[in-house]
């Protein structure tokens, strides 16, 4: 009964943690088009809001870092800071100032369905770079995704040429930094929880978006006297973001980064219905089927990453139970003088 009770909370618990990330995820995107776009709160200065967030979340962050000590600092030497922090922060200052942007000029239920070919230039990027094995079936499974793109594309009511290319340069610089992070992060072993993440990468943020920030939108904000800000709308915006990435701490680090994944999808679905019942975006009949495509090419990939993982998991634990008998082995036949194994454990290659 006690282990019954253990599974039963086990699994509220993270459908109360997929929840939440579902809902902060819904609502900062829906907010910040409400924010930006121009027939509702009307303050189309994506640059701007960027920075709004960044500087919340770098102080949040600090003060959870530093002050209160909840999360330990990653230990690294300025040059490490400068080599692979600050390429990391640049990609992400782009890919948000441009994700954002989208939102001025395409619906909440076409850019989730952009977003969808996110998959395709992760792979494409990681064959790039080495980081990923190019594989044939692969690729027509990322081909298939991005025919369902194309498919929703050409359903959409209110193509916009430059909002397309907006979020398809969202997407891309988004790819590369995920790529980057596996290469200069992850292979010197380190590794940024979101905390840390906005801890390092937020400040980088704010200083690579202040030069087109002042260049592009500081003239128009001064002009018309946009410098004003509302607290509440702001604030509340600032901090459903930075509640998002500690939802996404919780989710991966009590969860798994495959449930992050099958919950993006419900968010991605619930979107386009909230876009289209709610806001009154046109979902057209063409847009589901090319979206449709699109998702059963995801969740192949997602599902086609699962059994990688598995089988390197137990290909790992595998080795390191041949290890284990074979030092057991050694220990055995060292107590009768012998000094060579009768039978060497099969390596794994």
């Amino acid at each position: 009964m006690a282990f019954s009770e253990g599974v039963v909370k086990k699994v509220i618990l993270s459908y109360t943690y997929v929840s939440i990330w579902i809902f902060l995820s819904f609502t900062v995107i829906v907010y910040n088009k409400y924010i930006l776009d121009r027939k509702m709160y009307n303050w189309p200065f994506p640059i701007s809001l960027t920075m709004i967030h960044m500087g919340f979340c770098s102080s949040l962050a600090y003060i959870i870092v530093r002050v209160f000590k909840l999360v330990e600092p990653v230990s690294m030497s300025v040059d490490v800071y400068f080599k692979s922090v600050v390429p990391i922060g640049a990609l992400y200052s782009l890919s948000l100032w441009f994700s954002n942007s989208a939102y001025i000029y395409l619906s909440v239920s076409f850019i989730q369905m952009l977003k969808a070919l996110m998959p395709v230039a992760v792979y494409s990027i990681g064959v790039f770079l080495k980081k990923e094995t190019f594989r044939n079936e692969t690729m027509i499974n990322m081909l298939s995704i991005s025919l369902g793109v194309a498919v929703a594309a050409y359903g959409e009511a209110k193509f916009d040429v430059w909002g397309v290319t907006l979020q398809l340069l969202a997407v891309a610089f988004e790819a590369t930094r995920l790529v980057l992070i596996q290469i200069l992060l992850n292979s010197k072993g380190i590794s940024l929880n979101p905390i840390t993440s906005l801890y390092y990468i937020a400040p980088c943020c704010l200083v690579f978006l202040s030069l087109p920030w002042f260049i592009m939108e500081y003239p128009l904000l001064r002009d018309k006297s946009s410098l004003n800000l509302d607290f509440f709308v702001f604030g509340t915006n600032s901090f459903c973001a930075f509640a998002l990435n500690l939802a996404v701490f919780l989710l991966v680090g009590k969860t798994s980064a495959l449930t992050m994944n099958v919950a993006g999808v419900v968010k991605d679905w619930l979107l386009i219905a909230f876009s289209w019942s709610v806001i009154k975006d046109t979902v057209t009949p063409i847009n589901l089927i090319g979206y449709g495509l699109a998702f059963l090419g995801v969740g192949y990939y997602n599902h086609s990453k699962l059994q990688a993982l598995k089988a390197e998991t137990q290909k790992r634990n595998q080795q390191q139970s041949d290890e284990e008998s074979g030092k057991l082995l050694d220990e055995r036949e060292g107590g009768f003088g012998i000094g060579f194994r009768t039978a060497d454990p099969v390596p794994h290659i």
